[in-house]
């Protein structure tokens, strides 16, 4: 059975392929507890290849991937709705306000969160952000017109809003600009390729997959000695300065999840982890001394894969929670 974790963020998922477009273009797979989700079809993106401007409705749990202008109006009092952007890897969102008509002093609000954050747990995680957790926050009823358009630091945000009367609102644009170093990832899809690079920057870089993986390392580069030194979470990379970690748990936020194994030197081969948890984080820590680039590729793990070792493979961690 799927975790809570996982029901939730696979329910944030289906809201991001419906957001792509109507209802009538999507076709229902098996919503079942294996295959949670729906296909889109290519129809929109033809629709809008005039250049046009992609409008619809918010729901009061919603989620878009896709430029365009966006209208939430209350039917009835609304006390606890939420909507989350995200982009492609290299992709930063801007959220514009063109109009916000709701009642402050009534209890309403409207904010925008730098990231997502989900029971309590956030991504980027404190540790990782820029910012601080309260300055990750823009309250519309305190800034006003003052600040009517706010950009993300990665490739997720999100927006919390209360609305107690029937007929108030807001709408926003939704942007998205290029990131030409993405820090902290979410993934769209339970497979791909990426390469991180992290050029001389203090700071630590997240990709987090929302599903149970193989992950493969192919190419790591950190600046110092070369040569594959894979650490038990025991002794980890202390000292190092420059490393990778993978990360696995049950959460959104990476320094609540459990060490699984650290690459402390630079290496130019293969080395593969099957990690069953429900998120799956690969974790660069960079110290700025240095351009530290990781490559590695993944996909979603399957039953059979856990009866099958490969050489050159890491501990397998999590199966339980298959």
């Amino acid at each position: 059975m799927p975790s809570a974790f996982q029901f939730q963020c696979h329910f944030v998922l289906i809201f991001l392929a419906a957001s792509k477009g109507e209802t009538r273009y999507l076709e229902v797979r098996d919503a079942g507890e294996d295959e949670p989700f729906l296909l889109l079809s290519d129809d929109l993106k033809r629709e809008l290849s005039a250049g046009q401007i992609y409008r619809r409705s918010l729901r009061c749990i919603d989620m878009l991937s896709i430029e365009g202008q966006f209208t939430f109006t209350a039917d009835q009092p609304q006390l606890n709705c939420a909507t989350f952007f995200i982009g492609e890897p290299e992709e930063l969102i801007t959220i514009e306000y063109n109009f916000v008509n709701i009642d402050c002093q009534g209890g309403d609000f409207l904010k925008v969160f730098d990231g997502w954050i989900l029971k309590g747990e956030k991504f980027p995680s404190s540790l990782d952000h820029p910012l601080t957790t309260s300055q990750r926050y823009v309250d519309f009823c305190e800034t006003g017109n003052v600040q009517k358009s706010i950009k993300s630091s990665q490739n997720v945000a999100m927006i919390f809003f209360r609305i107690h009367q029937p007929g108030n609102g807001f709408t926003v644009t939704i942007k998205k600009n290029t990131n030409l170093f993405p820090c902290n990832v979410i993934s769209q899809t339970p497979s791909g390729r990426f390469t991180m690079v992290v050029p001389h920057q203090h700071r630590n870089c997240s990709f987090s997959i929302i599903y149970p993986v193989v992950i493969k390392i192919s190419d790591l580069t950190l600046g110092h000695v070369n040569g594959l030194f894979l650490n038990k979470p025991s002794s980890g990379c202390a000292g190092v300065g420059d490393f990778v970690e993978l990360l696995g748990g049950a959460g959104l936020d990476p320094s609540k999840m459990f060490p699984l194994a650290d690459l402390c030197h630079s290496f130019h081969g293969s080395a593969q982890m099957k990690i069953g948890c429900d998120n799956t984080v690969l974790r660069m820590v960079s110290s700025g001394k240095h351009i530290n680039r990781v490559t590695f590729e993944y996909h979603q793990l399957d039953l059979q894969e856990t009866e099958i070792r490969k050489e050159n493979s890491i501990e397998e961690f999590c199966f339980p929670s298959i």
